[in-house]
């Protein structure tokens, strides 16, 4: 079957008025494309968003190609210029403070190679009225025909790094058909200049409290011997890794911690923690019990400093409980290190001739003892951590079994 076309090549005459003109007039909402080297497909961009209304903004993120010719069809559109090309980051950003200095509170984004349909813009209208403060993305069908296999990927990936850094799932993170409410957005500072803006600023905005919303939309993609694409693949994708590493160390740094006392000591939190987190009735006792022995092996596994991060990773892969996890990973507070150390080096002497327990009590201590004996410690410490796992597994299952029964009775 062949594809439907990116546009619609009929023009709408002039002297018409668009349809939502009104409405974006009353709403304060505009049309932002910004496009590099995309003049084959610009024209017919253009042509059909102005069928819808005529609040668009172009910028022309320093085009060496007939750009220029091409925008100059269409004198009712706005366009922000400037050379040399600077990234995609930049131009949305130089987007959306020429909208707000135009008096506009909401922009929604189109890429400019044709890849998104104009006719989606009246669902993005219709859920602005409902969402005023809201992020609208617009989520594609990520199955149909000619979609990359590598654009699949990506957007998996990218949608898991945003639940790990915000806690929100969603279908679609990748997507550049976006509503952005630029009135809740005031005083935000970004730092990204390319592709992963998008990731940033949907980051930010959901740490901020602005709602993530979606937007089902249809996509449009050619062949691939058609297809133009300024992504570079080792280049942005390594950008976007140093970018998520970023995030997600503020995330369990502060973000987390913070969101989680915010809630604690919110009217009815602790209670809602305690029923929703902890008990969770839809929760079976396998998988209680699975969360609390789990965390109990990544509080004694010797990866000091990496065991929440790493335990919470890990939980929202295995979908455990992750309030269950964190607290039982808390084995290894301050007073219980020394006994897991202890523990971990008597555990070790399983696997090594010369016990070198007596290390921890010798006045001597130096740097080079701990390092020879490194290994009846860290296999030590692996062992009890299964073994401590494994039991509070079994206990938290029995527990389980029995007062949640008795509960039911």
């Amino acid at each position: 079957m062949t594809p439907a076309a990116p546009y619609d090549q009929r023009t709408t005459p002039m002297t018409l008025t668009p349809p939502y003109d009104q409405q974006c007039s009353m709403q304060k909402i505009c049309v932002l494309i910004p496009t590099y080297n995309n003049a084959g497909t610009l024209g017919g961009v253009l042509r059909n968003v102005l069928q819808y209304t005529s609040h668009v903004i172009v910028v022309n993120d320093g085009a060496t190609d007939h750009t220029a010719n091409v925008l100059a069809e269409f004198p009712q559109v706005r366009v922000v210029a400037y050379q040399p090309n600077r990234g995609k980051g930049i131009a949305l950003r130089r987007g959306f403070q020429y909208a707000q200095e135009n008096g506009y509170d909401f922009v929604i984004t189109i890429d400019a190679d044709g890849q998104h349909f104009a006719s989606d813009l009246p669902a993005f209208f219709d859920a602005v009225r409902q969402k005023p403060r809201a992020i609208l993305i617009g989520a594609r069908n990520l199955q149909q025909e000619n979609m990359p296999g590598k654009n699949t990927f990506a957007n998996k990936f990218s949608n898991f790094w945003f639940y790990v850094e915000t806690g929100l799932r969603g279908p679609d993170t990748q997507s550049g058909y976006r509503l952005y409410p630029l009135h809740a957005m005031k005083k935000m500072w970004f730092i990204c200049t390319k592709y992963e803006f998008e990731i940033e600023v949907l980051v930010k905005s959901a740490w901020r409290g602005i709602k993530i919303e979606w937007v089902p939309v249809q996509v449009y993609y050619p062949p691939a011997e058609e297809r133009v694409s300024h992504f570079r693949p080792f280049r942005d994708f390594s950008r976007i890794s140093v970018l998520n590493t970023v995030l997600v160390t503020i995330a369990f740094l502060y973000i987390h911690p913070r969101n989680f006392i915010r809630f604690l000591f919110s009217k009815g939190g602790f209670r809602q923690l305690l029923r929703e987190q902890l008990l969770a009735p839809e929760e079976s006792n396998a998988t209680k019990a699975l969360s609390i022995g789990f965390g109990v092996f990544m509080g004694i596994v010797p990866i000091w400093g990496f065991q929440m991060l790493t335990a919470l990773v890990l939980a929202a892969l295995m979908r455990l409980n992750k309030a269950l996890v964190i607290i039982a990973a808390n084995i290894s507070i301050p007073p219980m290190i020394p006994v897991i150390v202890y523990l971990s080096f008597f555990t070790g002497r399983l696997y090594v001739q010369e016990d070198a327990t007596w290390v921890l009590f010798s006045k001597n201590l130096t740097i080079d003892a701990m390092k020879q004996n490194v290994f009846q410690y860290v296999t030590g410490a692996v062992t009890l951590a299964v073994i401590a796992g494994v039991l509070a597994w079994a206990l938290a299952y029995v527990l389980l079994a029995v007062f949640r029964k008795k509960r039911i009775s």
